[in-house]
């Protein structure tokens, strides 16, 4: 792989930690500030509210400016979230708190595009490879980010937290030194601006093979981020599990989900897309089992770790398959949308974790994710019948 691949799987590693990290704490100090119950997950919501609103500009950015300008742009916008959640520690602030979620987003919606610019930067027949490789820094961030995050969750500390949000800080402006250091413009195959022409937004739509892919980003994203966002509370006010099991359920769980991309590129080409997304698609039907069955510390570890790889396997399936669907021309409007699609849902997801799990429950909370999976299922043999069709006309 590139060298460009490989500086952005360690600023991945280091600029993603935002998530983790507000996973981890965002419900937990949301419960401390929050006026209510039902707006403790809120901060969580938020991160992917911010990711939703950023995404269109920063694709705008980077087809005008070229992705490295633009990346160094998000590992700022996560430094400036540290400073406001540090301030919102230091005041007790939760509307302080919820602003750095957002602002926290608004820098991930950069980091989202360090698996286009991978792909990029090799040949296209290496481009799931090249994404698969860039989400291994999720790795990282996995352990990187609750960790951070657990720096400042002590009892009895009179500004909770605030040293956690210190250190989110000096995370991204590592980040920032490593993408301004290593990454290289010159690297990427395609010109960061995007020409003119292409056909309509409406007819590329009108293939159910985008429609396919960008349901296996979207659907795997949003039931992930609905059953993860609710685990940390779940685990700490409902059941009674220490904040340190809580802790470690998130970082396994985010593991699961990176790990398996040191073979899901090649899966890819070996199992091929259509049965990687089955697979996903199986993984979270485990995962919902588990968890709808019990609320021993191994039924949340079992479940989230079938809910990583699930989401893995998901995620890859449609970043790969999406560039099946566009041309170079139309690359950064379809990746526009895409995202928008992927984290809008993902951010209604988040944002309802907290008040499904107050009024319902953690059991009916997992049971609600079945007809997303079955949708996306509906979608993929819509897709599949009509390239069978086309194969056998």
């Amino acid at each position: 792989m590139p060298l460009n691949v490989w500086v952005l799987v360690v600023a991945q590693a280091l600029a993603m930690c935002t998530a983790p990290f507000i996973v981890f704490i965002g419900s937990i100090q949301g419960r401390l500030l929050a006026p209510a119950p039902e707006y403790a997950t809120l901060p969580v919501g938020l991160v992917v509210v911010g990711t939703v609103l950023s995404i269109k500009p920063a694709t705008w950015l980077m087809a005008r400016l070229g992705r490295k300008p633009v990346m160094l742009l998000g590992t700022v916008a996560g430094m400036a979230a540290g400073m406001v959640g540090l301030l919102a520690s230091w005041q007790s602030s939760f509307l302080l708190m919820c602003l750095a979620a957002l602002m926290g987003g608004s820098g991930l919606a950069v980091v989202h595009q360090y698996r286009f610019a991978a792909m990029e930067s090799v040949k296209p027949t290496l481009a799931g490879s090249a994404a698969s490789r860039v989400l291994l820094g999720g790795l990282g961030a996995a352990w990187l980010g609750p960790e951070v995050a657990a720096l400042g969750g002590h009892e009895g500390d009179s500004y909770p937290f605030l040293y956690s949000w210190a250190g989110l800080i000096a995370v991204q402006a590592c980040a920032f030194a490593i993408l301004f250091l290593g990454y290289r413009a010159a690297g990427e195959y395609t010109s960061h601006r995007a020409p003119s022409g292409g056909r309509p937004l409406s007819e590329i739509l009108a293939n159910p093979l985008v429609w396919t892919a960008i349901s296996g980003a979207a659907i795997g994203y949003a039931v992930m981020s609905f059953i993860m966002t609710a685990t940390p509370l779940s685990m700490t006010e409902m059941a009674g599990h220490p904040m340190d099991d809580a802790k470690r359920v998130i970082q396994l769980h985010i593991m699961a989900m990176y790990l398996p991309s040191l073979i899901s590129g090649w899966l890819t080409r070996v199992m091929g897309i259509p049965l990687m997304m089955v697979v996903g698609l199986a993984a979270y039907t485990g995962c919902v089992v588990l968890a709808a069955n019990g609320i021993s510390f191994h039924h949340y570890l079992s479940a989230l770790l079938l809910l990583g790889v699930g989401w893995n396997f998901l995620f890859v399936g449609g970043t790969t398959l999406l560039p099946q669907g566009y041309t170079d021309q139309e690359r950064f409007r379809v990746q526009g949308v895409n995202d928008m699609l992927v984290f809008g849902t993902q951010a209604l997801a988040a944002l309802s974790a907290g008040a499904v799990l107050a009024n319902f429950g953690w059991m009916l909370l997992v049971i609600f994710t079945v007809p997303l999976l079955a949708f996306h299922s509906i979608l993929m043999a819509v897709w599949l019948t009509g390239r069978t069709n086309r194969g056998t006309g």
